[in-house]
């Protein structure tokens, strides 16, 4: 499996940024695909999870009422809206799949968001 970001950039605070994760190769029964990032000097964080089935979401506290994931099953993409971007969601963010156990990830997209 493949996946591949794109969305990031620059922006204030409470600008909104979508990111995009379109996945290729070996999609077939990936059963969940998720948003994690990672802010220099911490460790990675899940922010969102969306399952490929049924679409069931999950969220950090953190960006609960911020940030919606979504899927596109056909298009094998899932994005990642997010809302009034706060100066602390600046970090990289990865797309991830999970596939019999495996995961996979994508080689992640900056977000900077400035005060």
């Amino acid at each position: 499996v493949q996946l591949v970001e794109s969305g990031g950039g620059l922006v204030q605070a409470g600008d909104s940024l979508r990111l995009s994760c379109a996945a290729s190769g070996s999609t077939l029964s990936i059963n969940a695909m998720g948003w994690y990032r990672q802010a220099p000097g911490k460790q990675r964080e899940v922010v969102a999870t969306v399952t490929t089935g049924g679409g069931s979401t999950t969220y950090a506290d953190s960006v609960k009422g911020r940030f919606t994931t979504s899927r596109d099953n056909a298009k094998n993409t899932v994005y990642l809206q997010m809302n009034s971007l706060r100066p602390e969601d600046t970090a990289v963010y990865y797309c991830n799949a999970e596939r019999y156990a495996l995961n996979y990830w994508g080689q992640g997209t900056q977000v900077t968001v400035s005060s």
